[in-house]
């Protein structure tokens, strides 16, 4: 007896491709199941974007009040309530879960809660401890199955129990000196946010520095932002072991330089990454290849090595962003509505959410000289920003690379709000314009983004006096 239940389609994870996709295909009639083992609406809403986000203002706040002399205010005394800024988090969660369901039912998609598996080629088992199990089935199938924070095999920290951003995201209060295994976004930006809700904050990197896939001016001015804040950060060091408690007092055993280095503090958080959640999922019963690193083998239509299952968002190696993962739901609906959309060749954008902010696209003067690009560069101080004069944020730069037919080849803002220059820049790539279109818009006064008329018009100076290299000077 065939005790399955049918559906168009069925979702396996409700992150942000894979909910999209649902309501998409839900809203134009189809019957679509959507399996969520815990969080629904994904990890970006409930444990990650969001809430670190959230966590990060709290701490901007609280960095504010701490210099108010500087801008007039005299603060005598204040406090900070790790417990009130979980309580903020945690109702917007509560309302961005509750956001989450409505859309659901609005659109009709259904939405199973419990552990999702494959137990035949196009048959999923959902177990969970409070409901029966069901068996579900589908023409289409959409695997959005997420990534977890990767942990290192190190002797000793397993039983060390360290924190990812889960656990520290969840903390009702601030670990006496917090100390952090990797140095890429994720570490930086908790370590800021600690380091002013009062942590002693130590980042043990294993490279000889920061930012290695960022142009060194860039990760030298952040670095030292940092460390003005009071942060320590140890580069080139190689850990081989792990002591201690997470919580009670943990210590990082290892070498630097070829001298013995050991790291002590109270609490440890490892960032290093993420690693994909393809294990125990029955993906091979359903005929769905990994690579070698255990990501969901695709083409660049997002289509598996099983017909009519597609993945989507971190699980198939796409750029670890949120908003690439809506991408993806982007290019496959287009497909299956007749286009022809690839991965290939896509813009990826990102931003670092330190203070001052971090944002990319397209080349960086690294990136470009390992390539052999050519390419002029043109720069300008984040001081040459007028709003920051006013602001006092007026640490960091803006960085153009522009190739032999003045298209724009890459753009850095490290700098206040840098996040909110991206689409002008983004606009006039993707349509292939030149420099110069961005140069000649009429940007208001006294904006953030008006920093890009200097930096563009600093590009058009430099045309003037600087030929094409690989070496932009």
């Amino acid at each position: 007896m065939n005790n399955n239940e049918e559906f168009d389609a069925v979702v396996l994870g409700s992150g942000e491709g894979g909910k999209f996709m649902a309501w998409h295909l839900a809203q134009h009639g189809a019957r679509v199941a959507v399996i969520e083992e815990r969080y629904v609406g994904g990890s970006c809403p409930n444990i990650a974007c969001l809430p670190s986000k959230n966590i990060l203002h709290s701490a901007a706040v609280a960095h504010t009040v701490a210099g108010a002399v500087a801008f007039g205010s005299q603060v005598s005394q204040y406090t900070v309530s790790m417990q009130a800024i979980q309580a903020r988090k945690r109702e917007m969660v509560d309302g961005l879960i509750a956001m989450h369901q409505t859309r659901f039912a609005k659109t009709g998609a259904e939405l199973i809660l419990g552990r999702g598996r494959f137990v035949g080629p196009r048959v999923i088992e959902v177990t969970s401890a409070e409901k029966p199990m069901r068996r579900v089935t589908a023409k289409h199938i959409f695997l959005d199955l997420g990534a977890f924070a990767a942990m290192p095999e190190l002797p000793g920290l397993v039983d060390a129990a360290p924190m990812t951003h889960v656990e520290l995201l969840d903390l009702k209060t601030t670990p006496n000196h917090l100390v952090i295994l990797g140095g890429g976004y994720i570490a930086l930006e908790l370590a800021q946010a600690m380091r002013r809700l009062g942590s002693d904050v130590t980042i043990v990197e294993r490279t000889e520095r920061l930012l290695t896939r960022e142009d060194p001016d860039i990760a030298s001015i952040l670095t030292q932002v940092l460390v003005d804040e009071g942060i320590e950060i140890i580069t080139g060091a190689e850990i081989a072991s792990v002591s201690g408690r997470s919580g009670a007092r943990v210590t990082l055993h290892g070498k630097k330089n070829g001298h013995d280095l050991a790291v002590t503090g109270s609490d440890l958080l490892v960032a290093l990454g993420k690693s994909p959640n393809t294990k125990g999922v029955g993906l091979d019963i359903a005929g769905v290849a990994l690579t070698g690193t255990g990501y969901v083998e695709v083409n660049d239509r997002l289509e598996t090595t099983a017909p009519g299952i597609w993945a989507l968002g971190d699980c198939a190696g796409t750029p670890a962003f949120t908003h690439m993962s809506f991408d993806d739901f982007r290019i496959v609906r287009d497909n299956l509505a007749g286009e022809s959309r690839v991965t290939t060749g896509r813009q990826v954008p990102f931003c670092l959410f330190t203070e001052p902010e971090l944002a990319r696209v397209g080349l960086n003067e690294v990136e470009a000289a390992r390539n052999g690009i050519a390419y002029r560069l043109a720069e300008i101080p984040a001081a040459a920003i007028l709003r920051t004069r006013s602001t006092g944020e007026t640490t960091g730069k803006l960085k153009l690379l522009v190739g032999e037919d003045d298209r724009i080849l890459g753009f850095t803002a490290l700098c206040a709000r840098a996040g909110e220059f991206l689409p002008v820049v983004q606009l006039a790539m993707a349509n292939g314009l030149p420099y110069q279109a961005v140069e000649k818009l009429v940007i208001a006064h006294p904006t953030y983004s008006e920093g890009l008329n200097g930096l563009f018009a600093s590009a058009m100076a430099q045309a003037r006096q600087q030929p094409p290299g690989t070496s932009g000077t």
